[in-house]
């Protein structure tokens, strides 16, 4: 009876029940098959899957796949349409020898949820083997003695083909000696003979060839041939005879060597040596002529090596006895050996399909595995048991003979126990019983219920800029508690944009390894600071993950020169040339220069000192260390060349440090001469009449400018009062948050407009650019503030070292460029007798002590206040001028309180 079992929701109608039945009625629980031996490639079989109530749809979701045991390559499955069919060519004689029943023992393998179908196709025999004889000539020696009806045995053909494939018909080619007898033994000894149909008369015919065909019963027949070679003997006319044509033995596959097997007897009714008889083996079918030996003399058969029923069942042993006439005559017999079975094989067992691990939390009756199990051995010695190790959570069910499922019993709990190691006994019945055992160890997989956890929410990592591409700047970690694929973690970036660019066009995360590399160099004056997350990713099912944040400060190094400013009259090659009087002391400002370096803190630090001058053994110039004024070192006197040219090496404090070049080219005029040198070389004017013209023309739209100034600047400070808490509100992003206007030690602030947006947008950190210009103090400073500053001007020798977080942004270099005109004009100088170093300070983004004293909201009225007050000094920076005959100064002036205005507005 066919039992199956209902899985899911599929069900077969019933009429295709009734097929099924009908097609597995002779199986016993299988499927059977039949075809014929030497099918060709893609032979129909059947169709496997509709006969196994499987949907064609179904076949490649539920992994289909059969295995055989025998030969795994004979046939295939086409899972587009279900058929089974021929895959290679398939030998019957090869797989199954003789065996009058050859079939094909196929497992049929389903998953989700696990099926096991058994198909057996029976290879059919077909007439693909002809007769074939031992020898391709059969020699006779007959006496003329010999009386008609004399019967004389040959050889027989054997065909490799069982049933009526194998059934043999012998003819004779015609003669008129000899007829041929038709066997008329046992089917294993099918055995034809030669019958003499009328004396011999060895002097008429002494030797006779004839020709024997042997035809198998097959369609179409098949034929096989032999030679017969007959000599006709003379005198001897008594053949030796055995006492049977044909003996049976039996004997165990372990029998010892030199084991007695049959001891044959054969008589010669002549006398003499006609009578003497030799014993001699002519043939062991299948061949094993080394296993048996025959004693000549006695007809002993025994055994000569080991006999194994796995192999071989039965032994076909032909036996002659000759005797010692002239010439000898020879009588046949045949022994057949049957081989019995002893338990000398162990059973095998076979684990397959193994789902492993087994979640922990699998339901009952799970399928873990598959076994089979098979002795080589017959009856009783080949029937196998099969157990399990116990106390455990697993058991063997048995589904067809010889095959078990290995499934799960009882629930599993990982924490209790992770991994069970099995063994499957596999025993026998024969005595004494063998056994074999396999082991399997069973792990019990975890559920993903652990997420990655980085060892802290945060890194800060410190990455010096122009680093090359591609290298490895972090190394990010993080721990899962569960195991196998729930702990593999992954690691991604978190993508977002900085700026106008990815992300990913930054960094990079490698997946495995959590390795952070930098794909391009990173520009500490464009990004400082690249702030992102970092995610990490388990393989679980579903996945689990958390993110760390990166912040990857960008430090500066030395890789911007310092950069000329323009200013002055600039000659030829890009010099500057400069007009001064003879008449000036020492300590007087000739001119300054101008530098800015792109990069930060020491890198941007910048000193100026005299590199080569012109003018005497002791040039009456010099350059002031820190400022770049050029000033007079004593009184010039007639000896001076009229021609000074100084060459002024502009250095920062990096390592290496990096320099710049200026030429001044000084010309020394006498008082007198001043003016009109100035407007020649300025080309205004010729003569005196025209540069005082000119300097009154200076006079007048100083005035009107300062004028327009302090009007413009009263209507802005009436404009912010009236709007500044919305300002600071929108500047903040927020409701209630005061907007940070910082002064420095040493006056007002300068705010760059590209800064003010990369801090509003979140990008990086706010980059300290706020620089100070004026030399006045807020009034708010407190006390403590006051005296500090007090202190540091008493020491005018040595210079304030500048907070290593200033930098100079490209945005403030016009607003830096204004203000070397105000110390030009005196107003950032301490006096005559030396400059005072003031430094540019800055308000850090981070709040400290000393911002929170000099920056708040409140600030801003005090900024417009001192800004307003510089404004009004302007008559006092014309009277200035005319004192010191520098009319371009006041240019400088106006310059500044525009780029001072521009920045008030585009910071409001």
């Amino acid at each position: 009876m066919l039992s199956f079992q209902r899985r899911g929701s599929c069900t077969l109608p019933p009429l295709r029940w009734l097929l099924l039945l009908a097609a597995w009625e002779a199986g016993s629980g299988q499927l059977h098959y039949s075809i014929p031996e030497e099918a060709k490639h893609g032979t129909f079989v059947g169709r496997i899957a509709q006969d196994l109530g499987l949907e064609l749809t179904e076949l490649v979701p539920r992994l289909f796949r059969v295995a055989s045991k025998d030969r795994g390559d004979l046939l295939e499955v086409n899972l587009q349409n279900g058929i089974l069919f021929v895959n290679s060519r398939i030998d019957r004689e090869e797989l199954c020898g003789r065996s009058a029943e050859c079939s094909i023992h196929l497992e049929v393998i389903v998953d989700r949820p696990l099926q096991v179908f058994h198909v057996e196709v029976e290879v059919r025999d077909i007439n693909d083997n002809p007769p074939v004889f031992p020898l391709r000539e059969q020699r006779l020696l007959i006496s003329e003695s010999k009386q008609p009806d004399s019967r004389f045995p040959l050889e027989g053909a054997s065909d490799a083909d069982i049933g009526e494939n194998a059934v043999l018909v012998y003819r004779l080619s015609q003669n008129e000696y000899f007829s041929l007898e038709p066997p008329i033994n046992s089917k294993q000894t099918k055995r034809p003979s030669l019958i003499l149909k009328k004396v011999l008369d060895r002097e008429k015919t002494p030797e006779l060839n004839l020709l024997l065909t042997a035809t198998d019963g097959g369609k179409p027949e098949l034929t096989g041939t032999v030679q017969l070679w007959v000599r006709v003997l003379d005198v001897n006319d008594n053949d030796p005879v055995f006492d049977h044509l044909e003996y049976k033995v039996r004997i165990m596959e372990n029998a010892a060597k030199e084991t007695l097997v049959i001891t044959l007897n054969a008589t010669d009714l002549d006398e003499g040596a006609n009578g003497q008889l030799v014993y001699s083996l002519m043939s062991i079918k299948p061949t094993g002529r080394h296993l048996f030996t025959l004693d000549e003399k006695n007809g002993e058969l025994r055994v000569n090596g080991t006999l194994d029923y796995e192999e071989n069942k039965l032994y076909e042993i032909e036996v002659l006895a000759t005797d010692k006439g002239t010439p000898p005559m020879v009588g046949h017999c045949v022994v057949l050996v049957e081989i019995l079975d002893t338990n000398d094989n162990s059973p095998e067992v076979t684990l397959t399909s193994l789902s492993l691990p087994v979640r922990e939390d699998a339901q009952p009756n799970t399928v873990i595995a598959l076994i089979s199990v098979s002795d080589l051995d017959s009856g009783i010695n080949g029937q196998v048991t099969c157990s399990l190790t116990p106390n455990v959570p697993f058991k063997i069910v048995s589904t067809f003979k010889n095959y078990y499922s290995l499934v799960l019993d009882s629930s599993l709990d990982r924490e209790r126990v992770s991994t069970y190691d099995l063994v499957v006994i596999a025993r026998d019945g024969g005595s004494p019983s063998l056994s074999a055992t396999v082991s399997v160890s069973v792990e019990v997989a975890d559920v993903n219920d652990n997420a990655p956890v980085f060892a802290q929410p945060e890194y800060t990592v410190f990455v010096k800029e122009n680093n090359p591409p591609g290298a490895h700047i972090f190394t990010v970690s993080a721990m899962d508690a569960d195991a196998q694929e729930n702990a593999l973690v992954s690691y991604s970036l978190v993508e977002r944009r900085v700026g106008e660019r990815l992300l990913s066009s930054y960094v990079s995360v490698h997946a495995e390894s959590g390795k952070v590399f930098a794909l391009q160099p990173l520009d500490h004056e464009e990004l400082e600071l690249l702030q992102f997350q970092v995610s990490a990713r388990d393989a679980g099912v579903p996945a689990l993950g958390s993110n760390v944040t990166l912040q990857v400060f960008v430090l500066d190094e030395n890789d911007n020169a310092p950069t000329l400013l323009p200013h002055g009259a600039v000659g030829a090659g890009g010099a500057v040339s400069e007009l001064v009087s003879r008449s000036v002391g020492s300590g007087h400002v000739v001119t300054k220069v101008r530098a800015v370096d792109a990069d930060s803190g020491y890198n941007a630090w910048l000193s100026y000192e005299v590199q080569l001058g012109t003018g005497g053994v002791r040039s009456p110039f010099r350059v002031g260390l820190y400022t770049g004024e050029i000033s007079t070192t004593r009184a010039l006197d007639e000896v001076d060349s009229p021609r000074q040219t100084l060459l002024v090496l502009v250095k920062d404090h990096g390592e290496p440090a990096l320099t710049a070049t200026a030429t001044v080219l000084v010309s020394l005029v006498e008082s007198g001469q001043a003016p009109k040198s100035f407007s020649q070389a300025s080309g205004r004017a010729s003569a005196p009449e025209a540069s005082l013209v000119d300097v009154n023309v200076y006079l007048i739209i100083a005035i009107c400018a300062v004028s327009s100034l302090l009007v413009l600047t009263l209507l802005l400070y009436t404009a912010l009062r009236c709007s500044a808490l919305p300002m600071v509100n929108e500047a903040t992003g927020g409701p209630g948050k005061p907007m940070l206007v910082c002064s420095s030690e040493v006056g007002s602030w300068s705010y760059s407009q590209q800064r003010r947006q990369r801090v509003c947008s979140g990008e990086v950190l706010p980059k300290t650019d706020l620089m100070a210009f004026s030399p006045s103090l807020p009034p708010n400073l407190g006390r403590d503030e006051r005296e500090r500053q007090e202190s540091e001007s008493s020491h005018p020798g040595q210079p304030r070292q500048p907070n290593p977080d200033w930098r100079y942004s490209a945005s403030l270099r016009a607003g830096m460029h204004s203000s070397v005109h105000l110390e030009e004009a005196g107003i950032l100088r301490a006096g005559p007798g030396g400059p005072d170093q003031q430094w540019p300070t800055v308000s850090s983004a981070t709040p400290g002590k000393e911002s929170e004293s000099r920056c708040s909201s409140g600030n801003l009225s005090n900024e417009l206040f001192f800004l307003r007050a510089e404004m009004l000094m302007a008559p006092f920076w014309v009277f200035l001028f005319f004192h010191k005959t520098r009319p371009l100064d006041i240019h400088d002036c106006f310059h500044f309180m525009l780029r001072v205005l521009q920045e008030l507005k585009v910071d409001n």
